[in-house]
Formats: C-alpha cells, structure tokens, sequence
C-alpha cells in the first residue's frame, strides 16, 4: 500500500516524479516545478495568482471613481481644518502677541 504521491509523475514533466501536491489546484508537481511559499509548496502558476491578485480582478472605472471620492473628500477636510485653524488664530487678541499678555 503506497501513497498516491509515490506513483505520481510531474503535471509539466512527465519523465520525473513528482515531489509535492499543490494545495491550491491540487495537481503533482516535481522539485523544480514548486516553491515554498508560507509553510506550504505551490505551484508557480498558483504563486503568481496569489501573488498578483490585481491583475485577475479589475473593477476599471468603478474604483477609478471611488478613488477620487476619496481624495477629494480628503482635499476638502485639510483645506477645512487649516480654514478653521486660521480663524481660531484670527481671533488671539494682538496684546497677547507682543508678550504683554503674560505680565
């Protein structure tokens, strides 16, 4: 009674056996076909599928719009904040700045 991986011959080189099962597409693969990646041996092709997440999904114009949405709602909170920050030192009456204030 042998185990499956012992019979198994490489998905891309069939002339060599293979070493590990990918856990992500569950195909064998040999030495030189799979990587340690997080405690685990995958694949190339799963590697670069998980490495690489933005090129497989795209939601084009959509997050293109979220984007400046946010940035400009952003724009709108500093120039707000230094609006504010500037009528609050407006209104610091002048004998506090020639130091007469403390006295």
């Amino acid at each position: 009674m042998s185990s499956p991986l012992a019979q198994a011959r490489c998905f891309k080189h069939v002339s060599r056996e293979a070493v590990a099962r990918c856990p992500e597409c569950a195909k064998f693969y040999c030495r030189e076909c799979v990587t340690e990646h997080e405690g685990r041996m995958i694949c190339r092709d799963c590697l670069d599928t998980l490495l690489n997440p933005a090129e497989t999904s795209s939601n084009g114009w959509l997050s293109s719009c979220w984007t400046w949405l946010l940035a400009s709602a952003g724009a709108i909170v500093i120039v707000a904040v230094f609006y504010y920050l500037g009528r609050i030192l407006l209104r610091i009456p002048s004998n506090f700045h020639s130091g007469v204030f403390f006295e």
